[in-house]
């Protein structure tokens, strides 16, 4: 098995054939220690691993059944062989049942026999050896390898546990309203907001223009209306990660830094796995940085393999981050954004979307919300029952209350609170009955 010599204990009270069986695993190339005391032979097994043990099976104070045994409990790897007369032969196979003896040889033995056995019951023990070593080997790394896990594990959940905890919340507060996504994605929009390193205002444009392209390929207003979820909640994966990761543009980060940067769309999943009526917005930003040509990333996906929400999603990140990262005064920066676009349509982005993007650009068309009539209040004058015509948001860009929230005895109590607190009252949309 390998370059280390045989190691062999030989115990046996009468000294002429000790000196036999040594001369023999000598001329082998064997190296031996000799012993005629067991207690002896023992205290040696304790100091070294032996690859095989052998043992007269007469011998006065400590049999050779007995001191196998005794060995086996020391050095269980090592292997034992029995020498044996012949009229022992009952005795050594009640040995062999009991004390786990792995082998027996008559006297007078035969010396060719006697080297085989040593050499094959040698490479056996070394087997073992090297088996329980692999063994080891592979138990430590697969340890090493789940506490990698679980710190990555821990890390994720710790900064995403008051998402996910919010998310919990409002499916229990919601179960009969799950149709209901826009109170759920400004909610998690919120947390984009309050994010010193993140731009909401990118992430609004963002999922305006998702908005706009999924209406200009005639998708359905619940897949444009989940396109533009997904265009809000595109960078939520990022309160996740380092923010060294996303404080300056992808193209200034080192490769190493880019690859964990682009895993960010995974633990968006991650953390909108517990709200499952936005299962189809996770799965826009989990695959939005796949690619037309299929040389994407997570999965590689190729043309229509590809979500039609996610391949909206990529062509309107794309063209606002070109936007946004530009120095150049605005018309020069949409022109250069759009050529960019225009460049890799038709491998990195399905070409029908890109068209869609074009002909939003050249209408110069904005999303307007249908609110109806509405009347301008202050927090004093408001009623339970008045239904809010656009979100509220604090000086900060936090959203106080989401569009459509019909105001109760509570809402009205702690909105007077707040403004009692203002300089200035609020200026309250509220829809016209």
């Amino acid at each position: 098995m390998n370059d280390e010599p045989i190691v062999v204990l030989c115990l046996d009270d009468e000294e002429s054939v000790l000196k036999s069986l040594g001369r023999l695993l000598r001329q082998n190339g064997i190296k031996a220690e000799l012993f005629q005391s067991g207690n002896e032979a023992l205290d040696r097994v304790r100091e070294i691993d032996f690859d095989v043990i052998i043992s007269d099976m007469r011998m006065p104070n400590m049999d050779g059944a007995e001191f196998l045994t005794h060995a086996k409990a020391i050095s269980p790897d090592a292997r034992r062989i029995l020498l044996t007369g012949y009229s022992d032969i009952q005795d050594t196979i009640n040995a062999i049942n009991s004390g786990g003896i792995h082998g027996y040889l008559q006297k007078p033995w035969n010396n060719e026999q006697l080297v085989r056995e040593i050499n094959k019951a040698a490479e056996l023990t070394k087997l073992k050896k090297q088996n329980d070593a692999l063994q080891k080997k592979i138990q430590s790394q697969n340890e090493e390898l789940k506490e990698l896990n679980t710190n990555l594990e821990n890390l994720v959940e710790k900064r995403t546990s008051q998402i996910r905890q919010v998310l919990k919340q409002l499916e229990a507060a919601n179960e009969n309203e799950k149709k209901e996504h826009r109170s759920t994605v400004e909610l998690l929009y919120n947390f984009i907001n309050a994010n010193p390193h993140l731009d909401a205002d990118k992430a609004k444009n963002i999922a305006k223009l998702c908005y706009q392209v999924a209406k200009g390929l005639s998708l359905s207003a619940e897949i444009a209306d989940m396109v533009r979820m997904s265009g809000y909640l595109s960078q939520v994966g990022l309160l996740a990660m380092d923010p060294s990761l996303y404080a300056k543009p992808f193209h200034e980060l080192d490769s190493e830094k880019k690859k964990l940067f682009l895993t960010h769309p995974s633990t968006a999943q991650l953390m909108l796995m517990p709200a499952q009526h936005l299962s189809d917005v996770a799965e826009a930003i989990y695959s939005q940085f796949e690619k037309y040509n299929g040389q994407g990333v997570p999965k590689g996906l190729k043309g229509k393999e590809i979500p039609i929400g996610a391949q909206v999603l990529a062509v309107a990140r794309d063209y606002m981050e070109h936007m946004y990262q530009s120095q150049r005064p605005m018309g020069e920066r949409k022109e250069n954004a759009l050529e960019i676009i225009k460049m890799y349509s038709g491998s990195f982005y399905h070409p029908k979307v890109v068209e869609s993007l074009l002909s939003v650009l050249s209408k110069d068309q904005e999303e307007t919300d249908k609110v109806g009539s509405m009347s301008i209040l202050t927090a004093q004058q408001l009623k339970p029952g008045m239904e809010l015509g656009l979100a509220m948001h604090n000086a900060q860009g936090i959203m106080l209350l989401p569009k459509g929230h019909v105001f109760s005895d509570n809402s009205i109590s702690k909105l007077q609170q707040l403004e009692l607190q203002k300089p200035n009252p609020f200026r309250i949309m509220v829809v016209d009955n």
